[in-house]
């Protein structure tokens, strides 16, 4: 078990580690949040993104900030700062009050077991609430760090060690990690409405590991990373929540000497998901850059980025603008619209209009938001198809 203790607040009464992005930004685009600099000294910062131009809020505290120091902005504008002292990982929402920067105490949680990480998760789909895990040695802990009636709850003890965290809906019930257990990694969900209810999501092969880095509860649309078709060595592959079809693993995601991760998905387009456009950092010996690409396409568009650019942030308009946040001496708080390429046009390659009507009906079928009792996704089989036949791009 995940050995972590809850340490309530009076003050709040009413009211693997996975690398993190510079910059954190709500589900709905409104804020980001990220630790600024000001010399040697670091401090929380909020930025607003709905407006017509984007604005930083310095919120810093009556003392400098840790580097490892976590933040996440809320839909309300409040940003959640995780602050970490001898095991004990205190949890604050921070907010502007005039020149000086309120603070509302919500309690910690203390992780006895020096072998024991916590991190907050993506910020959740609804912006009201924040989650974070506590990775043990066997077990990984499930925590509501904000939005609870009475500080940090334990919501679930999770078999094995957890890693990255992804939500499958808009309503945030439905979050999928990617879960080692017996030395192999695939990605699980985790249903927040029964009790974190457990159910597998990617079972491509037996001896694989296999990774959900980004999904669109749009669409369907499903990023993965996984060894199955050539072992030891992963690869970026796309399927579709629900769907019968195999995960594709695309030879125009392949490039040599560079890492590709993907950090953004356009929304807005249902049923669509050959159609959507995914933003991907680009990591070479040189430094970092944008690459775009969808998966009815046969080519990965590479763009330089912004001056500044934060690095892996950033964010789609459903009417396909890449919107990159970057800080810069003389701008330190702006968002770059990037010009994407026009999709090739209709999908290929095993995309014929028949197939994506099949693809597009069953993503329905997924994400039906009226079922009276939604379920746990269907796992992403490659079982049913062999690696050589896998449609490549």
């Amino acid at each position: 078990m995940t050995a972590c203790a809850i340490e309530p607040t009076a003050e709040n009464g009413d009211d693997d580690p996975t690398p993190d992005a510079p910059c954190a930004i709500t589900a709905d685009g409104t804020y980001a949040a990220r630790l600024a600099r000001d010399g040697d000294s670091w401090f929380p910062e909020r930025w607003t993104l709905d407006g017509p131009e984007p604005y930083a809020v310095p919120l810093p505290a009556h003392q400098p900030e840790e580097p490892g120091t976590e933040v996440q902005p809320m839909a309300d504008g409040r940003v959640l700062i995780r602050r970490l002292s001898q095991r004990r990982h205190a949890f604050s929402l921070l907010y502007p009050t005039g020149p000086g920067t309120g603070e509302l105490l919500l309690g910690a949680v203390e992780c006895p077991d020096e072998d024991t990480v916590l991190r907050l998760l993506p910020p959740a789909p609804c912006g009201q609430r924040a989650y974070a895990v506590a990775v043990g040695r066997r077990s990984t802990a499930l925590w509501l760090v904000a939005g609870g009636a009475f500080g940090p709850e334990h919501l679930a003890e999770i078999p094995g060690r957890c890693s990255g965290g992804v939500w499958l809906d808009r309503r945030g019930r439905m979050l999928a990690l990617d879960r080692e257990v017996g030395g192999r990694t695939k990605a699980i969900v985790v249903d927040l409405e029964r009790g974190g209810e457990v159910s597998p999501l990617l079972q491509i092969a037996a001896g694989s590991d296999d990774r959900l880095l980004l999904a669109d509860p749009d669409s369907g649309l499903l990023l993965i990373s996984s060894d199955a078709p050539s072992p030891g060595k992963p690869r970026l592959g796309w399927g579709v929540l629900g769907s019968s079809l195999p995960v594709r693993f695309p030879e125009s995601l392949r490039l040599a000497d560079r890492a590709l991760t993907p950090f953004a998905i356009q929304p807005g387009q249902v049923l669509q998901p050959e159609s959507c456009a995914v933003g991907l950092r680009i990591d070479g010996p040189f430094g970092s850059w944008v690459g775009v690409w969808r998966p009815a396409d046969r080519r990965l568009h590479q763009l330089t980025a912004p001056d500044g650019w934060l690095a892996g942030s950033g964010l789609w308009t459903e009417d396909g603008v890449l919107r990159l946040p970057y800080a810069t001496e003389a701008e330190p708080c702006g968002v770059a619209r990037l010009a994407v390429p026009p999709a090739d046009g209709e999908p290929r390659g095993g995309g014929s209009s028949e197939g994506a009507a099949e693809v597009a009906a069953e993503a329905a079928d997924a994400l039906e938001p009226e079922a009276p009792e939604p379920v746990a996704p269907r796992p992403v089989p490659l079982q049913q198809a062999p690696l050589a036949r896998l449609v490549t791009k």
